[in-house]
């Protein structure tokens, strides 16, 4: 029997970790990265270096692969269209990504199934911001790009007219959503493969700090359980009416009044997500493989009563080894993943997971090991 080859489109941390996933299985992987020293191709044994826009590059690298999978969404739709022309599978196909891929496509999709959004619509320039404004609560209203945009890039909370003129500079349509009066935010992670099967882990608690994902606890705390069934079945519904395989991450506002409303969708393994690595029996990146490979999927069910994930940035530490010993010695249990980034002021350079019964001892060990790592707690 010939084990499949898993081409990987993107040499992230998420191509990293999803080829880690890969390994007990047998599973041959090959990455198509930006440059050699991306996250996933210092790991990955067969790398091509090249540019995913570029489509005879795709072509050239999608020889051999059984299927094509990605570890982003901005792989231009009309070349996924011209792999699939050329018998390559591409999971999710460009028909589901492009949701993921245009947030006005989004929008529009999920307003016809009936999904629960922020008001919204596509704005021509500042005056139509206003008149957006005007139609609603007023300002603030948030703008973002309908393209490219990610941890909070791409997006803009403007207070006036006078405030929308920088978003429209890019040259690609704008899409104004009311600022939602929220509680707090949750993601609701399924992983669907082509036949159908489909699986839902826990919701979780996402927290934000200055547009990127700091913490999130699985499952969110204190969350109604009708609501988090709520939530779960709406990502299974938007799974299959899209006819997205693999991951699918649906980012959500819990409201203050009690209701859910979809923010963000991401068609691949998702940071909130990255608890699965240790807190589940099946991690997200183990059934994104399955998926894409029409496998039975595995298990998502939590180990442990709580699991906390702390994401580790970069900041005036750059030797982050170094704290392994304090860390390490400290908590036993402490899982750290770290994704073999140069270490900046602000980058995602890795995660940390722990776990346990009692969720304010898991928060603390969480948050303590992050910080030190970064430098920011020195006791």
């Amino acid at each position: 029997m010939t084990f499949p080859v898993v081409g990987m489109v993107g040499g992230g941390q998420l191509a990293r970790m999803t080829h880690e996933a890969g390994i007990p299985l047998g599973i041959k992987f090959k990455l198509l990265s930006d440059t050699p020293q991306d996250s996933a191709a210092q790991v990955v044994g067969d790398v091509v270096i090249g540019d995913y826009r570029d489509l005879d590059t795709l072509r050239a690298f999608a020889r051999g692969c059984d299927v094509i999978t990605f570890d982003h969404e901005h792989v231009p739709t009309e070349h996924l269209r011209a792999l699939e022309a050329d018998g390559i599978p591409v999971r999710p196909g460009p028909d589901a990504l492009v949701h993921a891929q245009d947030k006005g496509v989004m929008r529009a999709k999920l307003d016809a199934i009936g999904v629960p959004c922020p008001r919204h619509r596509i704005v021509s320039d500042p005056d139509d911001v206003e008149r957006f404004a005007a139609e609603g609560e007023g300002f603030p209203v948030i703008l973002k790009t309908v393209r490219g945009g990610y941890d909070g890039k791409g997006v803009w909370v403007v207070r006036s007219s006078k405030e929308a003129a920088e978003p429209f500079r890019a040259g690609v349509p704008v899409l104004a959503e009311e600022k939602v009066d929220f509680a707090r935010e949750l993601a609701a992670n399924i992983v669907r493969s082509p036949h159908g099967q489909a699986v839902a882990y826990p919701v979780v608690e996402s927290i934000q700090v200055d547009g990127v994902c700091d913490t999130v606890i699985a499952p969110a705390p204190g969350l109604d359980a009708e609501l988090a069934g709520q939530a779960q079945e709406l990502a299974l519904r938007i799974a299959q009416e899209l006819d997205v395989v693999g991951h699918l991450a649906v980012e959500l506002f819990e409201t203050a009044d009690g209701r859910i409303l979809v923010n963000e969708l991401a068609m691949r393994p998702h940071n909130s997500g990255h608890w699965t690595q240790d807190g589940a029996i099946t991690s997200q990146f183990a059934n994104h493989v399955r998926a894409v490979l029409d496998l039975p999927l595995g298990d998502p069910r939590p180990r442990a009563p709580w699991t906390v994930m702390a994401n580790v940035l970069g900041g005036d530490y750059p030797d982050m080894y170094y704290a392994y010993l304090h860390c390490m010695a400290r908590d036993p249990q402490l899982k750290i993943h770290m994704y073999g980034k140069d270490v900046k002021p602000g980058r995602k350079v890795g995660h940390v997971n722990t776990y346990g019964d009692d969720l304010a001892d898991v928060r603390e060990r969480a948050a303590h090991a992050a910080g030190y790592l970064r430098g920011t707690i020195t006791e």
